[in-house]
Formats: structure tokens, sequence, C-alpha cells
């Protein structure tokens, strides 16, 4: 597990985050909470070539939970590709999780502009369309990777590359 050990505990200043309707995009490019699949090969690959790849972070539109469109921009690791123009991702929070073995601890990035720490939901799996990606935040290092793949890896039986 990461973690990150601040001098003093973090501050928080960001207002609430509302809910709001999914943003209008091309149809079949909406980023999608999927059942896992029986076989991925979770991959490290990270270009900077506006395309999600392993092992990178990127902004996308999530939908919540409850599944009646709404949702909210926030950062997903890319794990590996689905086809030509989806791949598989799981989602970041700066909510603490500690203790809790749904999330691992990813500490602090580049992703996160107030450079809060981070935790990696491992329980839920979205495809994210090429199209539907708002932006590359930032390549995880390869250690951190690894250690989200391996986590995958031991819950859904997937093979690392």
């Amino acid at each position: 597990m990461f973690r990150s050990t601040p001098a003093a505990p973090p501050v928080r200043r960001s207002a609430p985050v509302t809910p709001t309707a999914r943003p209008s995009a091309p149809s079949g490019s909406e980023t999608v909470e999927i059942d896992p699949p029986r076989r991925l090969t979770l991959s490290y690959a990270p270009k900077r070539d506006n395309a999600p790849d392993g092992g990178e972070i990127v902004w996308t539109w999530v939908p919540y939970e409850e599944r009646d469109g709404r949702g909210k921009d926030r950062p997903v690791l890319v794990i590996g590709r689905a086809d030509a123009t989806r791949s598989y991702a799981v989602r970041l929070t700066s909510k603490p999780h500690d203790g809790d073995r749904q999330y691992l601890s990813l500490g602090t990035g580049e992703w996160d502009p107030q450079r809060r720490p981070s935790w990696i939901d491992i329980d839920q799996l979205y495809l994210v369309h090429d199209a539907g990606m708002r932006r590359e935040a930032a390549a995880l290092d390869r250690a951190r990777f690894d250690a989200v793949a391996a986590a995958l890896a031991a819950r859904y039986g997937w093979s690392r590359g």
C-alpha cells in the first residue's frame, strides 16, 4: 500500500461537488460501469498521445452508482484495452478509505492539482471510450501501477502483461 506522510493534516479547500447530468457526448462514447470480464490482461503502456493507455490516469465523466443519469468528472486509472476504441479503468477518489479492503491507497500525484491523497476503488470497473476521455492527467509510475495490478489480479484472477 502506498501512503503519503504529510507534515500536517491536509486542508480541504474544495467546494462540495454538485452532481451533474451527463454532458452531451456522441452516442456510444459515454463512460459506463460494467461487470468485471472473466479475462483481462492488465497492461502498463503509458504514452502521451491523447488516447487512454494502460497506466495513465485520465479524466472522464463517471456515472453515479444509482445509474440515474447523474455523475461527475473524475480521474480514472486505465488498466488495459477492451478494443480499438475503449479501455478498462478503475476510478480514483480523494475521500479517505484507510482500512477499507475495497480501496487501495495510491498516495498523491499530478492527477490532482491540489495534491490530495487518492485511493483506487478496485470494486468498480468502467469502460472508457476514447472519445469520452476529457484529458490525460498523468502517467502513474510503474511501481504503483504494479501494486494496483496485483490487487486486481488477486481479486478477479486477471493476468498481468
